[in-house]
């Protein structure tokens, strides 16, 4: 687990935006953390979410590529 000021979260949004999705990152407020940044595919499987219909309609199009197999394994699940 990560731990940055509010500070610096500020100063370099994009560094925790990395950091995250190695593992959460907290951020503190005068020494008292006050927000959790985690990757979406760790927040998806700490609530238990899946991906809907929606999601894998907007994947970027990338012309004649189909979906991984792995994705239509998840289809047939639901």
């Amino acid at each position: 687990m990560k731990v940055v000021s509010s500070r610096e979260f500020n100063q370099d949004v994009s560094a925790a935006k990395r950091l995250a999705r190695l593992e959460p990152v907290f951020v503190t407020d005068r020494g008292r953390p006050t927000h959790v940044l985690m990757s979406i595919q760790a927040f998806r499987q700490l609530s238990g979410q899946r991906e809907s219909i929606v999601d894998l309609l907007a994947l970027p199009d990338s012309g004649e590529a189909e979906l991984a197999p792995e994705r239509w394994d998840r289809l047939e699940r639901r």
